[in-house]
């Protein structure tokens, strides 16, 4: 039997809440008024968990998106999934931000070809973004890193075959890149109910975390390196 989640997703301006049990999204809360996680995450917990208890499931593990993204919506986000999985004795697991943007992409009705490359984009300022770049089987080609958008950043690739840019970031850069194989897929958020499959191949691997140590992917690996106007 495939295990039950819960799913908190706040890395952008969307505000989102799922559970998943057998493989499939139960419960689902989504907010895109805007970046009104203080407001709106504790709700959807509370609904999220009252659906959980009143359906008889028993939870598994609480997962989060681990970034990069906004560094307040990360923070609200972790620090709920840490207070669940204190109270409920839970498992905490942990999604990277870009590889969740990329499960909607995979699941859509365009097909893309077999040597595609996905770049999912956070926006940062100006034409600078947060970026990963992944194959089909959602390998890392490319390791996350804070990229200032010019013609050449993603050449490398672009000249080998083409390459779907999306996420909130991705549309600005378009006219930068400027290259025959790069492809826009527009309206792709990073969204809850997109955890599911990733975060259930994670808690079956044994790819948890500690839940007292952890930090989000943004805070931990790039505030030390990213250039001081993107903080």
């Amino acid at each position: 039997m495939m295990p039950c989640i819960l799913h908190i997703e706040t890395s952008t301006g969307v505000c989102s809440v799922a559970v998943s049990h057998n493989g499939l999204c139960v419960f689902n809360r989504e907010d895109h008024s805007g970046p009104n996680h203080a407001e709106r995450l504790g709700t959807f917990v509370d609904e999220a968990l009252a659906f959980v208890d009143s359906s008889g499931l028993q939870l598994d593990a609480v997962a989060v998106s681990g970034g990069p993204g906004s560094y307040t919506g990360l923070r609200i986000g972790v620090s709920m999934a840490k207070g669940i999985c204190y109270g409920r004795d839970l498992k905490l697991l942990s999604v990277p931000t870009t590889e969740l943007l990329c499960v909607p992409v995979l699941l859509g009705e365009e097909e893309l070809p077999e040597d595609a490359l996905l770049c999912p984009m956070i926006d940062a300022r100006r034409m600078e973004v947060y970026a990963t770049l992944y194959d089909r089987s959602l390998h890392v080609v490319r390791p996350t890193s804070a990229d200032v958008v010019e013609a050449e950043t993603y050449r490398e690739w672009l000249d080998k075959a083409p390459v779907y840019f999306f996420g909130n970031g991705a549309a600005k850069c378009m006219d930068s890149i400027a290259h025959k194989n790069a492809r826009l897929i527009e309206g792709i958020e990073p969204l809850a109910q997109w955890m599911c499959a990733p975060a259930e191949k994670r808690l079956l691997d044994g790819q948890t975390e500690d839940v007292a140590y952890y930090e989000p992917f943004y805070l931990k690996n790039f505030v030390a390196q990213m250039p001081k106007k993107l903080l």
